[in-house]
């Protein structure tokens, strides 16, 4: 009886950390406003930044122009993102690692994006856009308010009216 009780106080006392990697990944943590750790912070900014850079890499090259001209300020913005954010870890002021692949829902976008074309293609690269930047906002206003690291914190609120001029002009794409 005492393993279980002791067993059962691990895991009351754990659930928090685990609710909020949890709740981060499944939107709940957005929908309730609750900041991301930083460690989520981190690996969501980082994922949300391979996605833009990879799907916008296939738009210059198969989206019309309004698509491509757009996809290249994407690539360079977050580019820039991404060194800003791998140099803030590198040098420890943000205590979290970055990941180096994209995750798996990430992955499925992106294959499904290779495999069209056209006009099929500039409709779903401009739905990505839109939802990918509307994550990241949601994602830099919460971090902005309420991280616990002060330096991501304050360039999550630098980063964020980028955010939103991003998801302005994909909400503007022609498609």
């Amino acid at each position: 009886m005492k393993k279980l009780a002791v067993i059962a106080t691990s895991l009351l006392i754990s659930a928090p950390v685990l609710a909020q990697s949890v709740g981060e990944k499944s939107g709940v943590s957005s929908a309730l406003g609750i900041s991301p750790t930083t460690a989520d912070f981190v690996k969501e900014a980082a994922i949300g930044d391979m996605f833009e850079i990879q799907s916008s890499e296939l738009a210059a090259y198969k989206g019309n122009e309004q698509t491509k001209g757009f996809a290249n300020q994407m690539i360079t913005d977050h580019q820039n993102t991404t060194n800003a954010l791998n140099s803030m870890v590198q040098t420890g002021k943000a205590e979290a690692s970055v990941p180096s692949t994209l995750d798996s829902s990430h992955q499925k976008m992106l294959d499904k994006l290779r495999s069209l074309s056209g006009s099929d293609f500039n409709k779903q690269y401009k739905r990505d856009q839109v939802s990918a930047h509307k994550d990241a906002v949601s994602l830099f206003q919460r971090y902005a308010k309420g991280g616990d690291d002060a330096a991501l914190k304050d360039w999550a609120g630098k980063t964020l009216p980028h955010l939103e001029q991003h998801l302005e002009m994909a909400q503007n794409l022609e498609q």
